[in-house]
């Protein structure tokens, strides 16, 4: 396999992570290097690395490891796009020992349904009884 998954902070490009996040992602326009360092101080982190350790890959999750796992902040760089990179980085999410027995994951997309899919997700059951609260 040409690329490497690993769940060690140590090895995440933060700066890399920030800019994707900060300049492109739909989701997170304008979030901040700080908040970053800090969302990926308190989740579960996933990268993606080349051979030669440059990352391409990221995700992380944010669970109590028992009941709920909400998966946030996946993305795969451009240029690896339709390589398969984002399943192998799905699947080692939702495959981890540490996660694998959590009760119920959960993730919002505008548009990965199609990824998503093919690990078991689905819209979700009685929308109507889920609650947000949004403060930013």
């Amino acid at each position: 396999m040409p690329y490497t998954i690993s769940t060690e902070r140590e090895l995440l490009d933060v700066d890399w992570i920030h800019a994707y996040l900060s300049n492109t992602a739909y989701w997170s326009k304008g979030r901040t290097k700080k908040e970053v360092e800090e969302s990926i101080k308190n989740s579960f982190c996933v990268g993606v690395f080349k051979e030669d350790g440059t990352q391409i890959g990221f995700g992380r999750v944010v669970t109590d490891y028992v009941v709920f796992a909400w998966i946030m902040d996946v993305f795969v760089d451009e240029a690896y796009r339709g390589m398969g990179v984002g399943k192998m980085l799905v699947n080692f999410i939702v495959d981890h020992p540490e996660l694998s027995q959590v009760n119920g994951m959960g993730l919002k997309t505008q548009d990965a349904h199609q990824l998503y899919h093919q690990f078991g997700f689905k819209t979700v059951d009685d929308p109507e009884i889920w609650m947000f609260k949004k403060n930013k």
